[in-house]
């Protein structure tokens, strides 16, 4: 039996490609699916295939197959294309436009008047990059579509159970302890815990992982006809994204605007959930100079969870019977459906970890 810790995106994708592999799965959440207190909940992350890093690029376009076999499977729609933008200096436009030629990806590199006729609604300082294959995750449709069809397939799942410690049996074997006091044998273990990693205690040695609390924000769209991409934007003061909300803005078309740095550093356990007001004032100011297609003060606010590597590659390693999946640092979401697979793999022994990826590696 393979045991699956953690039904939040990367657990229930992996749950979902082991199961419909035939393989015996449990799947073990310590809340309800499709709960808020961890990093996989609301219905909007975003797609991308733009970045720096060509090793990144590869990988978004084996993602973006394994969305749409989910989603075949599943027959439910959860990747919704509508191209994105990168622009800011420190997004470097032309860079990524050289990254992605290498790599035969779709783009077009705009300068801003050129981008400001086809996106009015955005404001413009210099050189934009397009890419048509962005889009939009739903995440809550992706976990309940990943859990229900694991089940289906023939996977067990419990809910409202946590794990609180793992014993290693030898190379083969371990044992579950839960909160419910049953003890489960499995013959691997698939640690997809997200920020309750480091909480784990686990007897495997952990690069260091920080969690952060992460606010976001959902702006009115002045235009409700609007079509928004989604957008990556850096200089030398702000790092924020931008995507359409989908339901978690409310009835009206909305977009959800974030930083993605400046997070509190908490604890999955210790997070407060209360939004940082310098981050909505920050914000704000950002959708009032940038986005002038957008109202500016928010109509909806939450937060969410990092959990980032020293350099933000993912975690995705074999310790013994344990697989431990750690994927998130932020861009993580995009590339559910493929963690899924890689840690489907390595799980049953079909594929080695990633030496990007390994516990052991440097930095």
């Amino acid at each position: 039996m393979i045991a699956v810790v953690g039904a939040g995106l990367m657990g229930a994708a992996t749950a979902w490609q082991l199961a419909r592999r035939g393989h015996e799965v449990t799947l073990i959440e310590a809340y309800d699916i499709g709960h808020k207190h961890g990093s996989s909940h609301g219905s909007s992350r975003i797609f991308r295939r733009a970045y720096a890093d060509p090793f990144y690029v590869g990988l978004t376009g084996r993602a973006q197959e394994q969305w749409r076999e989910l989603e075949d499977d599943s027959s439910t729609p959860l990747l919704r294309v509508t191209g994105g933008l990168d622009l800011g200096e420190g997004r470097a436009p032309e860079r990524l436009a050289a990254v992605l030629d290498a790599a035969g990806v779709p783009h077009e590199l705009l300068a801003a008047e050129a981008a400001a006729e086809r996106w009015p609604y955005i404001r413009f300082t210099g050189p934009v990059l397009h890419h048509p294959d962005a889009g939009v995750i739903d995440a809550d449709q992706t976990v309940v579509a990943c859990v229900r069809r694991a089940v289906e397939h023939g996977a067990d799942a419990l809910t409202g159970v946590r794990v609180t410690g793992i014993d290693v049996l030898g190379d083969d074997k371990a044992r579950l302890h839960t909160d419910d006091r049953r003890e489960l044998i499995a013959d691997t273990v698939v640690i997809a815990a997200g920020p309750w990693l480091p909480d784990l205690r686990l007897p495997v040695p952990l690069p260091p992982l920080s969690v952060t609390q992460q606010q976001i924000f959902h702006f009115r769209q002045r235009e409700r006809q609007a079509q928004w991409p989604i957008l990556v934007s850096k200089d030398a003061s702000m790092q924020v994204f931008g995507l359409p909300s989908g339901a978690d803005g409310g009835p009206l078309p909305a977009v959800k605007v974030a930083e993605h740095d400046r997070g509190t550093p908490t604890t999955a356990r210790t997070r407060d959930g209360v939004v940082d007001p310098s981050s909505r004032t920050r914000v704000s100011g950002f959708v009032r100079d940038r986005l002038p297609g957008l109202e500016p003060d928010p109509v909806a606010e939450a937060t969410c969870l990092y959990t980032t590597t020293l350099d933000e590659d993912f975690v995705l390693d074999r310790h013994g019977p344990l697989v431990i999946v750690s994927p998130c640092s932020g861009h993580g979401a995009k590339f559910a459906p493929l963690i899924g697979e890689m840690a489907a793999e390595i799980a049953t022994g079909h594929a080695d970890p990633h030496p990007r990826f390994r516990l052991d590696r440097a930095g």
